[in-house]
């Protein structure tokens, strides 16, 4: 499968023969070519849009699906392109995290914890309806507007909201409905593609809070309860099941990450909701499920206390600190016919694009090496790349054995902090 994740497909003329012409990109399921991006492809979820308002004058009708989380088998890449374009970054913000309120109501006090009209009761009103409108173009090259739904928890009282990054990915406008029906603009805080991580800001005030539970002190069985905006207009659904499974390690469009699994009914139009303990407790933040057909039951959410610090982040910087980014794309040539596409002689993984700036293209890194090895292991695919790429941090160095017009070049990489602001993407 080819999936060109990001970058703007230009080659590097000063190199040598290997990707020369600017040949275009290969179709999409194309065999024997694969691309992967550090440090997370963009997401590409499919957006479900609830609506979509041509600026032409032909009618046309989009269809397509929002999924609370996908897990699929191909992966499609995990990220997003408002990063670099939309992010405050610098601002200075109290802490969010410290804020709580009391989960305690009236009915929750008369029924006790794991009572789930008494969960609902003292969460429900921290739960959000969240509305996108991105822009699109379609096959005639006619734009529209396509409009998506998601949900997120509100986090402080003056209005900042956690969601997932692939339910705003690309939007040019959110709106947030509160539980009362009241209606804001939201704007984009920072996002996170690694994650799956962002937040929004409403101007309002004296906002209900969730209450932060300790998703560590978690144990399979414990009650779990979801709620959200599922299929998009179902604002307020609250669904219960328990913790299926703790730690879990998947792959979700192409990205790793560690979930907590529950039985809780979980929908499209559920990213970003809550996921609540027996005490009305934010203990996860939706954002996938299965969607194989007669499975059910094996919904995912991000454990809030690895929400915590990224969240953090997000308000006081606009992106997450110390985070690596090789600054490089990958594309696996996988059989003959691929590599005689790309006049290149030998299968591997080849250096695709070098993002100038970044630690790869002041390393030295170029269009069309054939990557050899990595600090001494022999590379045979660019996901292999991007597993070892976990292993490293800020200071670290990496050497990169190429293969560079018949000649074995090594570079060595220096990684720096990766910030968005100073980083150009392309």
């Amino acid at each position: 499968m080819y999936q060109q994740y990001d970058g703007n497909n230009n080659w590097n003329q000063n190199n040598n023969d290997v990707f020369q012409n600017n040949p275009p990109a290969p179709p999409a399921n194309q065999p024997g070519v694969q691309t992967w991006v550090d440090p997370a492809p963009p997401i590409q979820m499919v957006q479900e849009p609830v609506s979509a308002k041509k600026k032409s004058h032909r009618s046309a009708k989009i269809v397509a699906i929002i999924l609370a989380g996908m897990i699929v088998a191909t992966g499609c890449g995990f990220g997003g392109s408002l990063l670099a374009n939309q992010l405050t970054g610098g601002k200075t913000s109290p802490s969010v995290l410290t804020q709580s309120v009391d989960n305690t109501s009236a009915n929750a006090a008369n029924k006790g914890d794991n009572d789930i009209a008494s969960v609902a009761a003292a969460a429900e009103n921290t739960v959000v309806e969240i509305t996108t409108e991105v822009m699109e173009t379609s096959p005639f090259m006619e734009q529209y507007t396509a409009s998506g739904a998601g949900s997120g928890v509100i986090l402080t009282s003056d209005g900042y909201i956690v969601t997932n990054n692939h339910v705003i990915d690309g939007a040019s406008k959110i709106t947030v409905t509160l539980k009362n029906g009241e209606s804001y603009d939201a704007k984009l805080i920072g996002a996170d593609a690694t994650s799956d991580l962002a937040v929004l800001k409403i101007e309002a005030t004296d906002l209900q809070t969730a209450t932060l539970g300790d998703s560590d002190k978690l144990s399979v069985g414990d009650l779990a309860v979801a709620i959200g905006n599922p299929l998009g207009e179902l604002g307020g659904t609250v669904t219960e099941g328990i913790i299926s499974a703790l730690d879990r390690e998947i792959t979700v469009e192409n990205q790793p990450m560690t979930l907590l699994q529950t039985s809780a009914a979980i929908n499209p139009g559920n990213s970003g909701g809550g996921l609540f303990n027996g005490k009305g407790e934010l203990i996860g933040i939706v954002n996938a499920k299965t969607s194989a057909s007669g499975i059910e039951g094996l919904g995912f959410a991000i454990p809030v206390n690895t929400a915590k610090p990224v969240i953090e982040d997000l308000i006081q910087k606009g992106y997450v600190t110390g985070r690596i980014k090789l600054g490089v794309s990958f594309i696996d040539i996988q059989d003959q016919t691929t590599a005689m596409r790309y006049r290149v002689n030998d299968l591997g993984t080849y250096v695709y694009q070098v993002n100038d700036g970044s630690d790869a293209d002041k390393a030295g890194l170029l269009t069309g090496d054939l990557v050899e090895e990595i600090d001494g292991t022999k590379i045979t695919s660019s996901s292999q790349i991007k597993e070892m790429m976990a292993d490293y941090s800020v200071g670290d160095k990496m050497k990169i054995k190429v293969l560079r017009d018949g000649k074995e070049v090594t570079v060595t990489v220096t990684f720096t902090e990766y910030t968005p602001q100073k980083t150009t993407e392309q």
